[in-house]
């Protein structure tokens, strides 16, 4: 089997799985609760002053 073959059936199949639950998991992160609040915190790291 040619290597491209190869390659291009493991992204049609293991890696869309792959890519689907790695894609899921960061909304599940995102929507986590206290997300926000951590969310928050990290966008005023900027205006924080020394």
């Amino acid at each position: 089997m040619e290597t491209y073959t190869a390659m291009r059936q493991f992204a049609d199949s293991w890696a869309l799985l792959g890519m689907v639950i790695f894609f899921l998991g960061v909304v599940a992160f995102i929507f986590r609760p206290g997300a926000k609040q951590a969310a928050e915190r990290a966008a005023a790291i900027p205006l924080k002053e020394d």
